[in-house]
């Protein structure tokens, strides 16, 4: 019974977006006009360089294009399905999450696995066209691409987190729509979606070093161009679980906060 629960909860949101055949083809579209743009925008930058900021064309290229690929892992329309912490605080069905046999920290869980995988789907998939296209490099060996998968997971082990941390402050603030679009700027800034972190003041790079941020995005895609050689990725894989760690028992501390402050009225 506890297998089919958390079946039934993983798969939520891949289903919603399975039989909405328009929101599949405008995420494909999306996905394929953000590569390409991508692409030509660094092709761009290169053509009266060789290398800046310690990386060539090819490095950097891979880079923005597995970044857009990536996002694929963290953009699914939650609000589609109304069972955001967002929308359940707003109309006050936040309550059910406590009555259900699953527990509502591992509701959560299990909801974020569902989506995950089926970004990671969409990820893998844009990620084969693009290699067989040239658009990006493959793995410099077995070992990078081993190394890189490790510290992907980690990301996004991170970024959980992090995106949990937000919707919990659903429960003291009740709206948090404004800090929905600052984090996600901030997240996306800091872990490198916008561009990598080498381009950047150092004042820049040093401040986002003490943040979880680029512990997400920035430091696997790091090692997967060279950035990071394999030698060092095992500082920067301990740095990673290190926030894992950090961050999964903050947000079990607020998950029990969160449990005191949910009231139910009426019978």
């Amino acid at each position: 019974m506890a297998v089919l629960h958390a079946w039934r909860a993983a798969r939520v949101t891949p289903l919603g977006e399975l039989h909405t055949p328009p929101r599949m083809t405008a995420v494909l579209v999306r996905l394929v006009v953000q590569v390409v743009l991508v692409a030509s925008l660094w092709h761009g930058l290169y053509s009266h360089t060789d290398t800046t900021a310690g990386l060539d064309e090819s490095q950097a290229v891979t880079y923005a294009v597995l970044a857009v690929l990536a996002s694929r892992l963290r953009e699914l329309d939650q609000y589609a399905g109304r069972d955001t912490v967002l929308q359940h605080m707003h109309f006050g069905t936040i309550v059910y999450w406590y009555l259900r046999p699953l527990p509502p920290e591992r509701y959560y869980a299990l909801r974020a696995l569902g989506e995950q995988l089926y970004g990671l789907a969409w990820a893998l998939g844009g990620f084969a066209v693009c290699l067989a296209f040239g658009v990006v490099e493959p793995p410099r060996s077995a070992a990078v691409a081993g190394v890189f998968a490790v510290s992907l997971l980690l990301g996004q082990w991170v970024l959980y987190y992090v995106m949990l941390v937000l919707d919990q402050m659903c429960f003291f603030t009740i709206r948090n729509n404004s800090a929905m679009l600052i984090l996600i700027f901030v997240q996306n800034l800091l872990s490198g979606v916008y561009a990598p972190l080498w381009f950047f003041p150092d004042w820049f790079l040093t401040l986002s070093g003490f943040l979880p941020f680029q512990a997400t995005l920035s430091v696997p895609l790091s090692i997967y161009i060279g950035r990071i050689q394999l030698a060092d990725a095992g500082v920067q894989l301990a740095i990673q679980a290190a926030w894992v760690v950090v961050l999964a028992l903050f947000t079990r501390w607020v998950w029990r906060q969160a449990a005191a402050r949910v009231i139910s009225q009426g019978g």
